[in-house]
């Protein structure tokens, strides 16, 4: 490790018979590269939430463009695809084009095509503006990765890693609170709008802070386009197949089997051509380094815990307990406020505890909310979710910026775009993949469960002939006058009620899942090694 502690000597302690060994001062900052930091983290922030910010609000957006419900979904799935493409080219096409020009290029059309979003009328026009959003959304978050690990010292850097760690952790979380508020209150065009006013300020802050370079316009000719090629068709069709499948049926599609066929013949090819290339888009030798490598893979769980249970979570909250997205968003709230106090706290607190201990502790926490909700009940909502929701929110602010900060230590700047390529991507694509799998495992567990309580609930039963009189009698009470009728209603009434419990106990399932694959993700976190280069320290 080439340390950052810079010792002097103390004459006048000398006299005396023993030199004084003085830290010097940590390499100053300049209020220009924090302004660089801030605004491309803002960047980043407002490119992730509108992920979920537009998920809370699906079903309002598929109404006032008139589509339908499984059309809808390519209004989320479009935006999902561009930015998981345009992740991993952004750090060449940033060398290209100079980062300046790129970053501030792409964030101002980032803004034009929010608000063109607002104005869609029609689905085809919707999921048009939400790609493109996507594609220029999607490179705010691995150049803002990118400018924290080479503009700043070592020293700082966890600071830097702190705030991304806002648009990692808090963006997903706090997304459905402002979804949902801007829908009931002001209609779903305003989920758009709200990127105005931060975007602008973002492009002031990047306009006077990134400094100018030239261009590299000749790397074009020589750039990787077998891979760039490859790269895209093959995410490009995973994302498909995973926001896709189980709506689909999976492979009992040939729609799914044609895109999941393209993936797995474009993406191993991919990866053949990027090892064996020598001018790679991206240096997926990194991989093979220990803290990166593992420093990856629990990157990768986290994005599929952090989005899966931003997907479940909603979804839960809306069919089971029948809230409205502004009801949902309150709830999600505690998974995103605490994160706003505790962050600011994570550099300090790196100074006295071994980074690697917090990734754990923080993965650890991240399960153990999930398995708070394992035993579910018919009223299991806003004030049972409550402590699971801090609890996650505190384990999130914990492991991110140590985990960004163990595993980039020792990245050279000239590896530095593809590793944030690389640790951006895998997060989002952890968290396509979480939520494919999760919508699967829900169905099928809701199936089994269905099944297994249906079986219990025979007329050959006495407990449920007299639930069956009950609900008739109640029914006839209750205006409907053909006793016929009312035994109709009562049997519909129970399979509502074997229906919800499947359910409930489908949703139990899903959360044990997503605390399982935390649990590997804190295992991945334990072999990390001591980064000798990282240094949080506040004058190190």
């Amino acid at each position: 490790m080439i340390t950052a502690l810079q010792t002097t000597v103390d004459i006048s302690s000398a006299s005396e018979g023993e030199p004084t060994v003085v830290p010097a001062a940590a390499p100053a900052v300049s209020g220009k590269t924090w302004l660089a930091v801030i605004g491309a983290t803002l960047g980043a922030f407002m490119a992730v939430l509108n992920i979920q910010i537009v998920n809370a609000s699906l079903a309002n957006i598929q109404g006032g463009i008139g589509a339908g419900i499984d059309d809808g979904g390519w209004i989320s799935t479009s935006y999902l695809i561009a930015e998981i493409v345009v992740i991993p080219l952004s750090g060449w096409l940033a060398q290209v084009f100079s980062i300046r020009i790129y970053l501030l290029t792409n964030a101002i059309l980032f803004l034009v095509f929010s608000a063109a979003c607002a104005l869609a009328q029609t689905l085809p026009q919707m999921i048009a503006l939400r790609a493109v959003q996507g594609f220029t959304g999607g490179v705010l978050i691995p150049l803002a990765f990118t400018l924290i690990i080479t503009l700043l010292p070592k020293a700082k850097q966890p600071i830097g890693q702190a705030l991304f760690a806002i648009s990692a952790t808090f963006a997903p979380a706090i997304g459905p609170t402002i979804g949902g508020y801007l829908t009931e209150n002001w209609g779903w065009q305003y989920i758009f709008y709200v990127n105005i006013v931060p975007g602008a300020i973002m492009i002031g802050m990047l306009y006077f802070s990134v400094e100018a370079s030239p261009m590299k316009l000749s790397l074009l000719r020589d750039g990787d386009w077998l891979g760039i090629v490859t790269m895209a068709i093959g995410l490009a069709a995973l994302q498909t197949v995973l926001e896709e499948g189980n709506k689909d049926d999976w492979f009992g599609s040939p729609f799914i089997v044609r895109f999941a066929v393209i993936a797995g013949i474009t993406l191993p090819l991919f990866v053949l051509i990027e090892l064996t290339s020598k001018k790679p888009l991206l240096n997926l030798r990194l991989l093979f380094r220990r803290n990166f490598g593992f420093g990856v893979l629990a990157n990768f769980l986290l994005g599929v815990a952090l989005y899966g249970s931003v997907y479940i979570l909603p979804v839960y909250l809306s069919r089971v307990q029948g809230y409205n997205s502004e009801q949902i968003g309150a709830v999600l709230a505690w998974t995103g406020l605490p994160q706003l106090v505790l962050i600011p706290l994570v550099p300090r607190l790196m100074n006295r505890v071994d980074p690697r201990i917090m990734i754990a502790i923080g993965f650890g926490l991240f399960a153990v909310s999930n398995f708070m909700n394992i035993y579910m009940t018919n009223d299991y909502a806003a004030d049972q979710l409550f402590w699971p929701n801090v609890v996650r929110a505190v384990g999130q602010a914990l492991m991110f910026a140590p985990l960004s900060a163990v595993a980039t230590a020792g990245i050279e700047a000239a590896n530095a775009g593809s590793a944030s390529a690389l640790f951006n991507m895998m997060r989002q694509l952890g968290g396509a993949i979480g939520i494919a799998g999760l919508q699967t495992l829900l169905t099928k567990r809701e199936q089994y469960h269905s099944n297994v309580l249906s079986q219990s609930v025979s007329v050959l039963e006495q407990a449920t002939r007299t639930r069956i009189e009950e609900l008739t009698q109640y029914f006839m009470n209750h205006g409907v006058s053909d006793r016929v009728d009312a035994a109709y209603r009562a049997y519909v009434a129970i399979g509502h009620i074997v229906q919800k419990q499947a359910y409930i106990l489908a949703f139990s399932d899903t959360f044990y899942a997503l605390g399982a694959a935390l649990i590997v993700a804190m295992a991945a976190s334990l072999l990390l090694k001591k980064a000798d280069r990282l240094d949080a320290g506040s004058g190190h």
